[in-house]
């Protein structure tokens, strides 16, 4: 019992830290205008930026709205509007980011060339990486955060907050391929071999940067071996790719005996690979004790291995046709040309013919005399019956 207390009081001094750290201390809402003016729209904004430091959202929000609507010819409508996001941001709550991500969408809509237009995307970025769950959860906000990580530095590619959405697209693709290697790990020691072998496969293809990117082709080419000789260059395709691309990992060596049992060639390691695992390995920080007793109450990922280089992923995920599926040979392909409109030139059959419409059908006096007399005798039929 005593241990128990004990460990309860641990959680509970944890929970109060995790919980309480953030709202003892209200980060500083700088004011983007540091012009001092008592022009009236510059006292409205300043007012409003003092109440969104003090936590009083709604009152900075109706104060900007006031002037936005009074001086619609101001010189800090943007900025205005900029905070209004801002402030349901830092309101927090599904609605508050929800309401923040329309306000960010709608700034880059009406202020696309502003130089905050990068700064708005790199919050709607942070706003689906704040609501990322576990890789054995939903990964929609995930897959969200990705998409919103990779519009960032496809639109803003010389932007400021590049360098830092790029690393922080490399956390988000280190939690999307656990989820894969969570599911392929299930499936593979299930005995589902086929579904772990697609799973573990469009992984590494779809993340190289993972941090188990090895043991996850590990898993791969053993499940292709265990599945019959037809997959066995399959299973060899895994194996070298771990030689090649992986050297430094504890799966190299066991990778290259695989090799050497299937009589298959042994490549050699990639010396980019190489420099960049040793990169990987100088620059890891450990988490902290404090960080992995905790990680149970935490509802974001762990990404503390993420990689810290390599360009991540620019293509969104997609699924690829298992290789258990049989490829016909003799499919025929479906229409491969253009289509196009152009006017009718010259008379046509429309023209020259006459409409069917308006000219009755051709008859024949001797067939229709005869299905008369037929018809006549079967109702005569019928009335003796």
């Amino acid at each position: 019992m005593i241990l128990n207390s004990k460990k309860l009081g641990m959680v509970a001094l944890a929970a109060v830290l995790l919980t309480g750290g953030c709202g003892f201390h209200r980060k500083k809402y700088e004011n983007p205008i540091t012009k001092n003016t008592d022009q009236p729209d510059k006292v409205l904004f300043d007012k409003a930026i003092n109440d969104i430091e003090k936590g009083r959202y709604e009152v900075a929000r109706l104060t900007l709205n006031t002037m936005i609507n009074t001086y619609d010819s101001s010189e800090y409508l943007a900025k205005a509007k900029l905070a209004i996001a801002d402030s349901w941001m830092r309101q927090s709550g599904p609605e508050g980011l929800a309401q923040a991500e329309a306000e960010y969408k709608d700034f880059q809509l009406f202020y696309p060339t502003m130089q905050e237009a990068p700064e708005a995307q790199a919050k709607i970025c942070e706003i689906h990486v704040r609501q990322m769950e576990k890789a054995d959860r939903d990964p929609n906000n995930a897959l969200r955060a990705e998409q919103e990580c990779r519009d960032l530095l496809v639109k803003y590619p010389n932007s400021k907050f590049a360098p830092e959405t790029e690393q922080r697209l490399r956390d988000i693709q280190e939690a999307l391929a656990q989820s894969e290697m969570v599911a392929g790990d299930y499936y593979y020691h299930k005995g589902s071999l086929a579904a772990a072998a697609n799973r573990l496969s469009g992984l590494v293809g779809q993340y190289p940067l993972y941090s188990q990117a090895a043991e996850a082709l590990w898993l791969n080419g053993n499940a292709y071996a265990r599945m019959g000789a037809r997959f066995r260059s399959k299973a060899g395709d895994a194996y070298t790719k771990i030689v090649r691309d992986y050297p430094l990992s504890q799966y190299a060596d066991l990778a290259k005996k695989k090799l050497h049992e299937m009589e298959l060639p042994i490549p050699e390691a990639d010396p980019a690979a190489v420099a960049r695992m040793k990169f990987e390995a100088a620059n890891h920080v450990e988490p902290s004790k404090f960080h992995k007793v905790t990680g149970f109450i935490r509802r974001n990922p762990d990404v503390s291995d993420a990689a810290k280089s390599g360009t991540p992923t620019m293509e969104p995920p997609k699924r690829d046709i298992p290789a258990t599926v049989p490829v016909t040979a003799d499919a025929t392909p479906g229409f491969s040309g253009d289509v196009t409109v152009a006017p009718v030139n010259g008379s046509s059959a429309l023209d020259t013919q006459p409409d069917a419409r308006t000219t009755p059908p051709a008859t024949d006096p001797a067939a229709d005399a005869k299905a008369a007399q037929d018809s006549k005798a079967s109702n005569s039929k019928k009335k003796k019956k």
